[in-house]
């Protein structure tokens, strides 16, 4: 009894910490040894096997390094429908992602190796900028879902979206009632920023985290510049306008960050899926010509 105990404890710490795991340590770098290994045999069968006049993708060898680059290419692209079926086990979603990135980045070796380094002006180096190009953004979401959540969750203080939205709000109904008494040029200004939405936002300036017109910044700007508060600096109106206008500042802010954040961890998706689509064209072109001039 005390030793059935003892292990599924340890299956039970074990499995908390396989939760904990990263996909990139999955089964302490599984994945990425494979590749590795992988990698080191293709260079070192490149080296050894003798070509005539030279490597290319023509040859017995160049063939068999494109039929294990085009397996590997269309078990990749299988990951976009595995994502949606969660198991586990040895092939989990955590394995299945894990073993995508770094058999990804074994291409590289393969589609290389399988050019020979012979490249031109032809579908055939077609194909093989667009792997290397869909290995390049798939790179890009691998550090991007490296850094960016951390990101995402400090600049969000423990708020949701929907609180930021809400907090907005709740400054914007105090907002309006707090720029009735200034005078209508101030308070067009005021409600200017107010009829602004800062979600109403296109992809350039979601990703730059601002916009060129900010009517609040204006707002924030003119009014606290205005003569209308020489006459009387200590008009609790005007602070009272001033403190709204800053704290919605600093809402807009937190929210523009959140949108631009969302959007690096999104964007790449938007350039990933294209490309591989345009890969797998460029390839089904690669193989009928290789074989239409065999």
């Amino acid at each position: 009894m005390a030793d059935a105990a003892n292990g599924n404890y340890r299956r039970a710490e074990e499995r908390r910490s396989a939760d904990h795991e990263s996909f990139l340590a999955h089964r302490r770098f599984r994945w990425l040894k494979i590749a590795l290994f992988a990698a080191l045999f293709a260079i070192l069968s490149y080296l050894i096997v003798d070509v005539e006049p030279r490597h290319n993708g023509g040859s017995w060898y160049g063939y068999t390094l494109g039929t294990i680059g085009v397996l590997l290419i269309l078990w990749l692209t299988w990951l976009g429908v595995r994502k949606r079926r969660m198991t586990a086990g040895r092939w989990s979603l955590k394995g299945w992602t894990s073993a995508h990135v770094y058999l990804g980045l074994l291409l590289i070796v393969i589609g290389t190796l399988h050019t020979g380094f012979q490249l031109g002006w032809n579908v055939h180096t077609l194909a093989w900028v667009l792997m290397m190009l869909v290995i390049a953004s798939g790179i890009y979401g691998i550090s991007a879902y490296a850094v960016l959540p951390e990101k995402l969750s400090v600049n969000r203080r423990e708020m949701t979206r929907e609180q930021m939205v809400s907090s907005l709000a709740a400054i914007d109904r105090q907002l309006e009632i707090a720029a009735q008494p200034l005078r209508r040029e101030e308070s067009d200004l005021v409600i200017a920023a107010l009829d602004h939405d800062p979600f109403r936002a296109n992809v350039i300036a979601r990703l730059v985290g601002r916009q060129r017109r900010d009517p609040t910044n204006r707002a924030l700007r003119l009014i606290t510049t205005q003569s209308a508060w020489d006459q009387d600096p200590d008009d609790p109106a005007q602070q009272r306008v001033r403190s709204l206008l800053s704290r919605r500042q600093s809402q807009i802010a937190q929210i523009r960050n959140h949108m631009r954040t969302k959007a690096m961890l999104e964007i790449w998706l938007y350039v990933h899926v294209p490309l591989t689509i345009a890969l797998l064209a460029a390839l089904t072109a690669h193989i009928v010509s290789v074989f239409y001039y065999w």
